[in-house]
């Protein structure tokens, strides 16, 4: 099952968060086939990189960056060749449904479900899930 990550979730694993220490191990055994674009990929390298988020993190630089190296390592690139534009609340998170629709994506997964409503475009094969949400969907 093909998925994407919104880069919050690899934070929060990166912070100790259970559900999304699941996900992302999950994606590394290759039970999801996690997928990654330009953007998406330019943005979890950012983000990561920034320190004030990662004051208390249990993983220091270094094991971030091995951590989506590892993680970059079982995800399919895909390239977005029409856009789509939802024009979601937050302009950032367009690129995410563009990458989920180009890849054919069966969730996206992200702690931000909030920004993904009143879309003016709607795939209804996407499902936005968090990361609890997610998983209790797939094990029931």
């Amino acid at each position: 099952m093909k998925i994407i990550l919104d880069t919050n979730i690899l934070v929060a694993a990166c912070m100790g968060s259970k559900p999304a220490n699941t996900i992302v191990a999950q994606c590394l055994q290759g039970l999801y086939q996690p997928i990654v674009g330009t953007t998406l990929l330019n943005e979890y390298e950012t983000v990561l990189l920034r320190e004030e988020i990662f004051v208390n993190c249990r993983l220091n630089a270094t094991e971030r960056e091995e951590l989506l190296n590892i993680f970059l390592a079982n995800c399919q690139w895909v390239q977005i060749y029409y856009a789509w534009r939802p024009n979601l609340i937050d302009e950032g998170d367009n690129h995410l449904i563009e990458l989920a629709v180009a890849g054919n994506a069966r969730y996206l997964i992200t702690r931000n479900t909030r920004d993904f409503h009143n879309a003016q475009l709607n795939f209804p094969q996407l499902a936005i899930r968090t990361p609890e949400n997610f998983l209790q969907e797939i094990f029931q």
